[in-house]
């Protein structure tokens, strides 16, 4: 009774005729002649190698095709999936596979190595390069990824023979990314199987603990989902809707997530199953949704996908009742096409649709795919963009309409400034305002389903740094850094040339010609003299690593120590004045680290000008102090400059806590020069050498890293006093 679709068998080695006969049963629309070559060409390339499972490793191409043909794609593909492993492991080249079988099937299986190459190594920048590249091949052919997911499925039900090590890895990489890749293609079968099978690797406990009790409890809900389709099957005819009602179980992960969400028992999550209604025709849909609020007192309203669908395509009715013995029962309703696509997803139009319709059907589907690639151009840090690309691949989504009735898919959580984003990209650069159901709201206001927005633009109005705090999406963050990094590359430009030029005055150094200069910045990996400045003037460049390239010092001389670093804290600008005398030379207490906002003194240091404090430093503050030569001084800072102070932290000694703690302050232009941490029975001390604005900066800097799960304690070092 409860349909519980289980997984496809895992195949062992076969001969080509008894392949041939597997993919028929599941796919009889397959050309029979191409796909015998491809088995005879991949087995022979494959013959002497061997899987960790003892198999032959051609067992695995074999089952990697027949995922393929049960997902109902084209003879290609199945083709190619046969042939998928034969360029990276075997000596056939693409070449070779472009002259057996044609530039398709080539052009598939080369997609495929290219991913692959990526997939053994496990630094942030390489592991980002790698999905970076399987999204540009999904853009190029669908069909690559479908493949990939494919083979990736096949590994994780053959993943009990890897190394515990790697099965988590695997695992863990598998429901990050690759289920949620399955989910937005709509593919549900895939990505149901994918994330049990990720969460018996990952919690392995809970996985068995929820997989008995479904065992054990099965004939109890059989009995229980019986008594409701009997009469919902008579109803239903006598309404003379033709039907197919079946029960189908909820997948172990999707209990575990709700177990855990909800923080409840097994005993307490009652929704184990939900009810499908198949039928003919869309009316028929809104009809059965008819029938069965009859029949039973709905909870709520009722969910229309079909109105308005997914942003992966899915369709359906979905609605909420009190069935017998007062449990909340799910209802499913939909179309037989609909269903296709909610199981096989993205997959489905090959159904109908052999080879280049097929394609171009599916190829409608991958907007959000289009928008991925459009903003992680311009995204630098490789932490982040993986980050960013696991949220945009698996997020619950809101329904907003433009003034005009045009349906727009947003991530929850998405403001008013992320749909004009959304609108185009000049909607909102110049956004102005924005009003949600005729009434004016803030830019940061989130939005609802079925929310009507109107935003309004003004050509004078363009982003500010703040704008990255009102948004939420990946695609409207990116655009306005963007933009940002644009309007900041002249003024970080000047302002690098000046900071350079002042540090080479006090090292008594000339300035290098641009020839020297552009030999420098291209050893930092920019391409002409202008990008380097610039990032000099924005801190991606430290200005101790940019003047000992180019003027290199011995070992003793390069070395820079924390305290050096505070120490060396003449402005370029002046910062301070005396009655508006700006010439002096101004030296910051090491002591103390002022910063502009803080009510400061001068102390008169013979030999070195004016040394500035803190009013309640601890040295300004000593009884035998010479009075005499202190004097007040008022700041005068541009609001480039930039003053440095050591910030101590105690914090957990977990994995990636630094990696949160840079990411909490990435978007405040705050440059870390220096760090130390050291570990000891779980906790980890920390020392920061930031670069600050001023008082404001520093504060808000505190705050957000306060913030950062795991962050016990922080504080402004206040240094010592001297005795």
């Amino acid at each position: 009774m409860i349909g519980h679709r289980p997984p496809q068998e895992n195949f062992k080695y076969m001969e080509v005729d008894r392949f041939i006969e597997e993919v028929k049963k599941v796919n009889g629309s397959v050309r029979i002649d191409l796909l015998r070559r491809a088995f005879q060409y991949a087995d022979r390339a494959h013959k002497d190698q061997m899987r960790a499972s003892g198999e032959k490793y051609f067992t695995h191409s074999i089952n990697v095709a027949l995922i393929l043909a049960a997902q109902k794609l084209d003879t290609t593909t199945i083709a190619a999936g046969l042939l998928h492993d034969v360029v990276e492991d075997t000596e056939v080249t693409v070449n070779d596979l472009r002259k057996d079988f044609g530039d398709e099937i080539a052009e598939l299986v080369d997609g495929i190595s290219r991913i692959s190459t990526y997939q053994a190594k496990t630094s942030i920048e390489t592991k980002a390069e790698y999905f970076r590249k399987m999204l540009l091949s999904m853009a190029k052919d669908i069909r690559v990824i479908l493949i990939k997911l494919a083979d990736r499925l096949h590994n994780m039900r053959t993943l009990e023979y890897l190394s515990e090590k790697r099965q988590i890895k695997n695992a863990k990489e598998t429901y990050e990314v690759f289920a949620p890749i399955a989910h937005r293609l709509g593919m549900a079968l895939i990505k149901r199987e994918l994330e049990d099978l990720s969460l018996k690797y990952l919690h392995p406990e809970e996985y068995d603990y929820i997989k008995n009790r479904l065992d054990n409890t099965l004939q109890a809900r059989e009995s229980y989902v019986k008594g409701i389709i009997g009469p919902l099957q008579k109803e239903l005819k006598a309404n003379n809707v033709v039907a197919e009602v079946y029960g189908r179980a909820k997948s172990i992960d999707s209990i575990h997530r709700k177990m855990t969400r909800k923080e409840r028992s097994f005993e307490e999550i009652y929704d184990l199953f939900a009810i499908r209604i198949i039928v003919d025709s869309v009316g028929a849909c809104y009809h059965a949704l008819g029938v069965v609020h009859m029949l039973y007192v709905p909870v709520g309203g009722f969910d229309d996908y079909i109105a308005k669908p997914k942003q992966n395509g899915y369709q359906s009715l979905h609605t909420n009742v009190i069935g017998p013995d007062g449990h909340v029962v799910e209802f499913q309703i939909r179309t037989r096409e609909m269903h296709m696509l909610a199981e096989f997803g993205i997959a489905s139009h090959w159904l109908y649709k052999e080879g280049a319709r097929g394609i171009g059907e599916a190829d409608k589907r991958l907007n959000w795919l289009r928008e991925v690639l459009d903003w992680q151009k311009d995204m630098t840090n490789p932490a982040e963009f993986l980050e960013y690309l696991k949220i945009d691949l698996y997020h619950d989504e809101v329904f907003v309409f433009t003034p005009k009735g045009e349906l727009k898919h947003l991530p929850s959580g998405s403001t008013a400034l992320d749909f004009a984003f959304a609108v185009h990209t000049e909607v909102g650069l110049h956004c102005a305002g924005a009003r949600i159901n005729g009434k004016l709201v803030p830019l940061n206001t989130e939005l609802k389903s079925g929310d009507e927005v109107e935003v309004m633009t003004a050509a004078n109005k363009q982003p500010s740094r703040d704008w990255l705090k009102m948004v939420n999406t990946s695609g409207a963050r990116s655009k306005i850094r963007k933009f940002i990094k644009q309007q900041d590359f002249e003024e970080n430009r000047q302002l690098g040339k000046e900071m350079l030029e002042r540090h080479l005055r006090k090292m008594r150094q000339p300035y290098p010609s641009t020839k020297e200069i552009l030999e420098c910045a291209e050893s930092f990996s920019y391409k002409n003299v202008n990008s380097f400045l610039a990032a000099i003037g924005q801190g991606d460049v430290s200005m101790f690593s940019a003047v000992n390239r180019l003027y290199p010092q011995t070992d003793e001389d390069s070395k820079e120590t924390i305290e050096e670093i505070i120490t060396d804290r003449t402005r370029f600008r002046g910062g301070i004045k005396i009655d508006d005398i700006k010439s002096l030379q101004f030296n910051f207490g090491k002591c103390c680290q002022p910063v502009p906002g803080e009510d400061v003194v001068g102390f008169i240091t013979r030999g070195r000008g004016v040394t500035v404090h803190r009013r309640d430093c601890p040295n300004i503050q000593r009884a035998n102090i010479d009075r005499d030569r202190i004097v007040e001084l008022d700041w005068d800072i541009s609001e480039q400059s930039k003053f440095v102070v050591k910030i101590n932290l105690i914090m957990e000694d977990r994995k990636n806590i630094l990696r949160d703690i840079l990411n909490s302050i990435a978007d405040d232009e705050t440059n870390l020069k220096n760090s130390s941490i050291s570990a000891s029975k779980g906790l980890a001390r920390g020392e920061f050498i930031a670069e600050v604005r001023n008082l404001t900066h520093l504060n808000r800097i505190l705050d957000q890293i306060k913030k950062v799960k795991g962050v016990i304690d922080v504080t402004r070092s206040m240094g010592s006093s001297k005795k």
